[in-house]
């Protein structure tokens, strides 16, 4: 019988009980087992609770990939508060943004990132104490009163039992929002233990299986990655993504069988050398955060024959939505697939009723991984987690669930088809446009790179159409590019005016910066 898993830390803490010995993290050189990373684990959150910490604080992590990164999300848990892990590559502003909006407690970081942080340190009503991993500070601030990693590893103290359920908050991830300022949405216990349970039975995860962290810990799918391996005892393997040929190499070294990417990262190592026996060894690959175009699944199936794709769909309010089933990629085409287990999706229209087979609705998803809300937006968290009533069981009372914002369609036998995120759908002459279907269109001529389409104010159209784009060849003649998806798309789609650029903005997380784009190209 498996033993109940109320808080997240349980993913680690039962994992060391079952295989100690067994590797939990690698990261360059050095490797814990689970044995080691529980104790590891255990001792950070008696240092935690030592400097005060108590049920619900908010522990900020600013730290790049690393296993004291983990830890301290897990040590968090342990100590009963919130962890809030954030990007090593924002820049301080936005740091301290997340650290004021969260209200954070405890920061973690490093001497490099706290020296980057120092004005905004200064400010004292962000964080009341920091803990430094690795080498102390040369010239350590005055305030907030600084404490050493490595202290709490050499003190022998055990945590306190905490007192937190497995509905109360345990992380909150800042995504970006509508204004331009991230908005945090707060995960609970159930919420990640579930969605761990739900990723790790369709990817058919074990403990023989290992997983290449390459996305960031403060991004829900990169998070994903660790609390999956941890539910089945497998190994992680932690990347700081830097150059695209350092994913082959590491796969190579350590015999990686799971990856986990968003298309422009797969766009980036489809088109660098994989050696035999990296490619060989892996057993599935999967998408997430957007559509990865035909022609670059189609170049990864060939790199990687003996494994299985996995074409996913998520949103951070929701943690895990959709997957396709391998075995349907050929027939479905473009298909996001079917909810994942223990999760239902819905296709509804505006006023709540479901759409029919082929009826274009707004995706909504209901079950144990939809999210608390956003932290401190209580409007935003009222338009987008709204009351599902239950039909004809009046006893029963309601249950929020996440209306995504993004446009889907269902066949008849309830496949899913993403068409556009509500707020980019382009409209032009009276008809509504998908940028997906655009920019599938630049990537199947070969002559792209990276493809973002967005829509622009136009008095006659409404919208006209803009395709930006970075060439696959040291030159592209934009003419030719456009007489190349005159052929592919009806007339009404075609792009009116094509841009290239050397290179494309991209959020930390790794996918493309419409906003900025979009700025950059009509400023």
């Amino acid at each position: 019988m498996t033993p109940t898993r109320s808080h997240v830390h349980d993913l680690l803490a039962q994992a060391a009980a079952a295989t100690p010995e067994a590797d939990a993290l690698v990261y360059r050189d050095d490797s814990v087992t689970y044995a080691q990373a529980w104790a590891i684990v255990r001792a950070a959150a008696a240092q935690l609770q030592e400097l005060g910490l108590e049920r619900g604080d908010r522990v900020a992590i600013y730290l790049d990939k690393r296993i004291e990164t983990v830890a301290a999300m897990f040590a968090t848990s342990v100590a009963g508060g919130i962890f809030v892990p954030i990007n090593h590559v924002l820049k301080p502003a936005q740091v301290a943004h997340i650290l004021g909006d969260s209200g954070a407690r405890i920061l973690i970081t490093s001497a490099d990132r706290l020296g980057q942080l120092a004005q905004e340190l200064a400010d004292a009503t962000l964080v009341a104490d920091v803990v430094v991993v690795g080498k102390p500070p040369e010239h350590p601030p005055a305030a907030p009163q600084i404490h050493l990693w490595d202290d709490g590893q050499d003190a022998d103290a055990e945590p306190r039992a905490c007192d937190t359920i497995d509905v109360d908050p345990a992380a909150i991830l800042y995504t970006s929002g509508s204004t331009g300022r991230p908005k945090g949405v707060v995960l609970s216990h159930r919420n990640l233990i579930a969605g761990a349970e739900s990723v790790s039975t369709y990817l058919q995860n074990t403990a023989d299986d290992v997983i290449l962290s390459a996305l960031p810990l403060s991004f829900d799918a990169g998070l994903s990655q660790i609390t999956t391996a941890f539910s089945v005892g497998a190994s992680v393997i932690l990347m700081n993504y830097l150059l695209p040929h350092d994913v082959p190499r590491l796969c190579e070294r350590h015999g990686v069988t799971g990856l986990t990417g968003v298309p422009p990262l797969w766009l980036q190592i489809a088109d660098v050398p994989w050696p035999q026996a990296a490619a060989s060894r892996l057993r599935y690959f999967a998408n997430t955060g957007g559509r990865l175009p035909r022609t670059a699944l189609d170049r990864l199936r060939s790199l990687f024959p003996a494994a299985k794709p996995y074409l996913m769909y998520g949103l951070t309010e929701a943690f895990r939505s959709t997957y396709l089933d391998p075995a349907e990629v050929d027939r479905r085409p473009g298909s996001i697939g079917k909810a994942v287990p223990n999760a239902e999706i819905l296709v509804l229209r505006p006023d709540g009723t479901r759409c029919a087979p082929g009826e274009e609705g707004e995706l909504v998803h209901r079950g144990a991984f939809v999210a608390l809300g956003y932290w401190n937006d209580p409007e935003r968290t009222a338009e987008r987690y709204r009351l599902m009533p239950h039909p004809g069981q009046p006893w029963r009372a309601p249950e929020p669930a996440v209306w995504s914002g993004d446009t889907v369609v269902a066949d008849e036998e309830g496949f899913l088809y993403f068409v556009g995120r509500r707020d980019e759908m382009i409209k032009t002459s009276g008809y509504r446009v998908s940028p997906t279907e655009i920019e599938e269109a630049a990537y199947s001529t070969g002559l792209v790179r990276d493809a973002v389409a967005f829509g622009v104010d136009d008095p006659e159209l409404g919208q006209r159409i803009v395709l930006v784009v970075t060439p696959a060849a040291p030159h592209l003649d934009p003419a030719g590019l456009h007489a190349r998806l005159r052929r592919l798309l009806p007339l009404f789609m075609l792009p009116s005016t094509i841009e290239t650029r050397a290179d494309l903005p991209r959020s930390p997380n790794g996918k493309f910066d419409r906003r900025a784009i979009v700025r950059e190209v009509t400023a």
